[in-house]
């Protein structure tokens, strides 16, 4: 073997360490976001259908002081137990991930499951948040317009208050915030943050929508798109 054999042999070698890295990164990449949009998509399914449970019902929330009262008396998420176990399920990666972004060399298995446990409790309670302001939302359009309210309105208006509540929803599109509501559910869980105190400013919030306005605004919101299908 020549001196220039002998040079580029291990930098051969190093470059397929090197390339075998990449190609094992691009795949865990890709393992990641996978498993990421399966969360999203079982926090998406979960509000769905605690929304469509609430709207089904005769029962609505008809004022924040009542919500409140309920709120205060625990949650009862029996009917969507499997989708709840769903997401806490698929959140049990994404807490790993979060333990090693903090510099945790390695993850004791019981404070996984001890944050698994966690979220358990925050997504029912949280679940449970969002049917009692759902319903009180479906309340106070259903008064305005004298007609069942639109689920998908309901839906947006609750997910938008739930997060923010401080800010009146935009009603330019119908999408849902629900990367938004997953981070809110599954990371505040997994380190133990109340969502209690917000699900009471947005309480207060719904009381005060001009519900005659936001309606309107969806109604051209959805002129508008089906003008473009």
């Amino acid at each position: 073997m020549t001196v220039d054999e002998q040079v580029e042999a291990p930098a051969g070698r190093a470059a397929q360490v090197r390339a075998r890295a990449t190609s094992a990164g691009k795949q865990a990449g890709g393992a990641t976001q996978a498993a990421g949009g399966a969360l999203v998509k079982a926090v998406g399914n979960l509000a769905d259908a605690a929304i469509d449970h609430v709207l089904l019902t005769d029962t609505r929330v008809t004022s924040a002081a009542e919500g409140k009262q309920l709120l205060a008396g625990g949650a009862d998420t029996e009917a969507l137990a499997d989708k709840v176990q769903r997401v806490v399920v698929l959140a049990v990666p994404a807490i790993r991930l979060l333990a090693r972004g903090a510099r945790f060399t390695r993850v004791p298995w019981a404070m996984i499951a001890t944050s698994a446990f966690s979220v358990g409790i925050a997504v029912r309670t949280g679940v449970r948040e969002l049917q009692v302001l759902a319903s009180l939302i479906a309340y106070r359009l259903e008064q305005a317009t004298g007609a069942p309210s639109d689920p998908a309105l309901v839906k947006k208006l609750a997910i938008d208050l739930y997060l923010k509540p401080s800010r009146t929803p935009k009603l330019t599109d119908d999408k849902l915030r629900l990367v938004r509501l997953t981070r809110k559910w599954v990371f505040s869980g997994a380190l133990g943050r109340a969502t209690s105190k917000r699900a009471v400013k947005a309480l207060d919030a719904a009381e005060k929508l001009d519900v005659d306005e936001l309606s309107a605004r969806w109604g051209e919101t959805a002129q508008r798109k089906r003008a473009k299908g």
